[in-house]
């Protein structure tokens, strides 16, 4: 007998209601007679249990940094109903693990929220719980295809666990009805992890040209140019995001990386330092001052950072492609806890 696995929300984003009530007719026909366990089935194609995260051994760091050692699994302990409020009002106190609990609680009593299983997901991510988290982003996709968030936090997850190919799939549909920065940051986070280095980099670009204050972009196109070997070029986008967020130890850590390889010693050893009062344990800004120091070589070579900062910025408007975003700015989430409000007994 035939057996056919495909997606209900998936084929909903690409082919509309009609479509799907059509398939799930033939469906019926093909496979009332035959209907064993098929297992987990995603957009048409089966996902094996996903891959632990790569062990990241670079100098850079792309978006929100995850716990070093991934906690155990939370299981619910909540007795009595949860409301959206007060799972919310944990993960805005950066309590990841209790909301993540709460927003199970709270999803098994409304299930056809789809904020609610956003949330859930977004919690499972910022708990390193990868699988639950792809599980809930999924069935908040399931209630709304077309929920921008959702889209990105999945791409998110599967970036993380390896597949980055099928996160650019996800990345490409929320890039359907959202031009924001963050949908191209991601986007240039996927063509990295594909080896498509011009492509992630152009990516970088038109997220920046969308915002010139999306610091995380900054840093992921600065890294991207170090490990190329165009330092020269990383020097502008790292200056930018330490100009917006100076302590940040990872921005400086890279800024410094650009600079003491296009030969600015002087410059680099600030900003190793700068490192090292955002975050007085980061081991890899020590080692690289310990270096430059020791050298005592150009010490007195410095760069005016502010100029290039505003050269690059200068570049980008150049450069810039008109776009026009689906979505008010307002309502795209931030790499931050700040979220969306949406009714909670909707």
């Amino acid at each position: 007998m035939l057996k056919m696995t495909w997606n209900r929300a998936w084929v909903g984003r690409r082919l509309g209601d009609a479509a799907v009530t059509g398939l799930l007719v033939l469906t019926y026909l093909l496979t009332a007679c035959d209907a064993p366990d098929r297992g987990r089935q995603e957009r048409g194609v089966a996902r094996a249990e996903p891959a632990p995260p790569p062990t990241v051994v670079s100098t850079a760091m792309v978006e929100d940094p995850k716990p070093a050692t991934p906690p155990q699994p939370v299981e619910p302990t909540v007795t009595g109903p949860v409301t959206y409020e007060e799972a919310e009002n944990a993960f805005r106190e950066r309590r990841f693990e209790e909301a993540l609990t709460l927003f199970t609680a709270y999803t098994d009593e409304k299930p056809e929220n789809a904020w609610g299983q956003f949330m859930l997901g977004l919690s499972a991510w910022k708990s390193g719980e990868h699988a639950i988290a792809e599980a809930a982003f999924d069935a908040a996709l399931e209630r709304d295809p077309q929920h921008v968030k959702s889209l990105l936090g999945l791409g998110r997850v599967l970036i993380e666990t390896g597949r980055a190919q099928e996160a650019l799939e996800e990345i490409e549909l929320a890039g359907q009805i959202d031009s924001s920065s963050q949908v191209f940051r991601l986007k240039g986070r996927a063509l990295d992890e594909l080896g498509l280095v011009d492509e992630a980099a152009d990516a970088y670009l038109q997220g920046i040209a969308r915002d010139d204050t999306d610091v995380w972009a900054l840093n992921n196109l600065g890294y991207l140019y170090i490990r190329v070997g165009r330092t020269d070029a990383a020097i502008g986008p790292l200056a930018r995001a330490t100009e917006l967020m100076p302590d940040n130890a990872t921005f400086q850590n890279n800024l410094g990386i650009a600079l003491e390889r296009t030969g600015y010693a002087g410059s680099a050893v600030e900003a190793y330092r700068s490192a090292l009062v955002a975050d007085e344990g980061y081991e890899k800004a020590r080692i690289n001052l310990q270096r430059v120091e020791s050298r005592g070589v150009d010490l007195d070579v410095t760069a005016s950072l502010a100029d290039m900062a505003q050269a690059f910025l200068d570049d980008v408007i150049a450069w810039r492609r008109p776009v026009v975003s689906a979505i008010e700015p307002e309502d795209v989430l931030p790499d931050s806890v700040a979220v969306p409000a949406p009714d909670p007994n909707w």
